[in-house]
């Protein structure tokens, strides 16, 4: 039995027109083997992409996805953004080789996407091969680990933490 894919999607406004090109692409190749949730935007409002990256990347510590894929003008912001959340390991994606790197070696949690960067046929060929990609471990497992112990020795507590 095939376990369902929980894949979270969020862009800014610079981004939201390719964000729904990649959610029709995911529901259409995936279908019944992978649930969608959408953190947004829903329109071409101004926001601001480190509201979205935070709820994607929350979704995933959380348990409520698996993956995510994150969209803004360069990517940049957006992984910049994920990569703040304790556990999370986001890659800024451009290419197949990239995507599936982020996945086979580093066990990307999250890929961001540049929409001024990536054309939609490229960023949703993109997303197919980090989705079709596993983590391979070996060699890379230990590296993993000293990217998790890096972010465990600079942690620094919340100024709420102690309230």
């Amino acid at each position: 039995m095939t376990t369902k894919k929980r894949i979270a999607l969020g862009a800014d406004e610079a981004a939201f027109e390719l964000k729904e090109k990649i959610k029709e692409h995911l529901q259409q190749e995936y279908g019944s083997t992978a649930e969608i949730l959408d953190f947004g935007i829903h329109g071409t409002d101004p926001v601001d992409y480190p509201d979205i990256a935070e709820k994607v990347a929350l979704a995933i510590t959380h348990g409520e996805a698996d993956r995510g894929i994150l969209l803004c003008g360069t990517g940049i912001g957006m992984a910049i953004t994920a990569n703040k959340i304790p556990g999370i390991r986001a890659a800024q994606v451009h290419d197949h080789y990239s995507a599936e790197r982020a996945s086979k070696s580093n066990d990307a949690h999250i890929i961001s996407i540049g929409a001024r960067v990536v054309g939609p046929e490229l960023a949703k060929s993109i997303a197919d091969a980090w989705l079709r990609s596993e983590f391979t471990g070996g060699p890379s497992e230990e590296k993993i680990r000293k990217i998790m112990s890096v972010e465990q020795r600079n942690a620094v507590p919340s100024p709420e933490a102690g309230k």
